[in-house]
């Protein structure tokens, strides 16, 4: 087979994992099944690699290119074949808004609709249940982000509502990473369920992944969700969010929040029905059993790469990001980093997006600063 042969074959795959039903433009059934993914349709730009039709509407395109071949400067060809789609077939609207591009190896996905939209990997293909409901709201995730109502101070800390500020900046920068350095004892648990209620509550996010370094953590992180009083509605956080801690490998898709160990979410991933308790009370950076493999992790259609829309990682300078890296990329999602001491390789992870950088170094500098400016008559009397 031709190179190109090899990645329609590829892609086909993938695309069959996800849901999608291949078809030939000759052998078009769109009653066959919710997606369908049909070869060589025709646009007024010629036949597109793949169209994407989803309960009989036209919903987007996939460009195939041979392994190797580099997709940076593809997206003008997908788009030219979404924008010359022909307007009496049934669609969702035009342009078509999901643009893919792939060699079956690599995947770059781009929704039209995203404020300044932009092209991001993607481990597969998402679900067409997922592109349909996409395409049904007013406004993308990204867009939402975009107009999260101003912070208030209230009972944050002056570090944590700078982490929460910039990080909310970030989000409007479309930038998918970000880093908060804060020194321990600073409030990092609960800087981050503030950012999470303000996520989901103002920008409906679907759910979030809270990955922590050990059980014994999780249940901590699981008591400030249960412990957090909302600023704004006065009620606790899991009287209006369900929040699950993970004590087996089902997630129930009424939660929020999920937190877990990224060793159970990895088991998840490869398909075992149950993880033993005790591998995940020790850190993954001293016990992890899988230290010395290299990761390989295979798409699981019962955890599509939409399952989360923000991931947040607790201590994550523990150096989990060479070992554990397929698991965190598998998600089409954010993903903000929690620690006090990251390394260069954590923060060239998070692409030297350091939102936030708060150290016990800093606080007494500010201190000394702040002391240094008290006038005399405010100056504690010597003893």
């Amino acid at each position: 087979m031709t190179p190109e042969q090899i990645a329609r074959e590829n892609i086909d795959k993938l695309l069959s994992k996800a849901g999608w039903t291949i078809q030939d433009v000759n052998k078009l059934n769109l009653g066959a099944s919710p997606g369908i993914a049909v070869r060589e349709y025709p646009t007024k730009s010629g036949p597109a690699d793949y169209i994407l039709f989803v309960d009989r509407k036209a919903v987007g395109v996939v460009e195939a290119k041979a392994e190797g071949v580099s997709l940076g400067g593809v997206s003008e060809q997908t788009y030219k074949y979404a924008a010359n789609f022909k307007e009496e077939i049934p669609n969702v609207e035009l342009p078509l808004p999901f643009l893919y591009e792939s060699t079956g190896k690599e995947t770059l996905f781009r929704d039209l609709r995203d404020p300044n939209s932009r092209s991001r990997r993607v481990f597969a293909f998402h679900k067409p249940e997922t592109l349909l409901e996409w395409s049904l709201q007013p406004k993308t995730l990204r867009a939402r982000l975009q107009e999260l109502p101003p912070l208030k101070r209230d009972r944050l800390w002056k570090p944590q509502f700078e982490a929460i500020n910039n990080l909310e900046e970030s989000f409007k920068q479309n930038r998918s990473r970000a880093l908060i350095q804060m020194a321990t004892g600073s409030g990092k648990t609960f800087t981050s369920v503030s950012f999470i209620y303000r996520i989901i509550k103002f920008a409906d996010a679907k759910r979030v992944l809270f990955l922590v370094d050990r059980n014994n953590l999780g249940r901590q992180t699981k008591m400030e969700f249960m412990q957090y009083v909302t600023p704004d509605d006065g009620r606790k956080f899991v009287e209006l969010y369900n929040v699950q801690h993970l004590t087996s490998n089902t997630i129930d898709p009424v939660n929020r929040v999920v937190i877990t160990t990224i060793q159970r979410l990895f088991s998840m991933l490869k398909g075992e029905k149950e993880f033993e308790p005790e591998a995940e009370e020790g850190s993954m950076f001293d016990t992890n059993p899988f230290t010395k493999e290299r990761l390989e992790v295979q798409y699981n259609p019962n955890i599509p790469i939409e399952t989360f829309d923000f991931i947040v990682t607790d201590e994550c300078h523990r150096s989990i990001y060479n070992l554990w890296r397929q698991v965190l990329e598998y998600f089409d999602a954010f993903i903000i980093g929690l620690t006090a001491t990251p390394s260069k390789q954590t923060i060239g992870f998070f692409n030297k997006n350091l939102v936030q950088e708060y150290t016990h170094e800093r606080d007494r500098k500010s201190t000394r600063l702040n002391s240094s400016h008290i006038p005399l008559s405010r100056m504690p009397s010597s003893a």
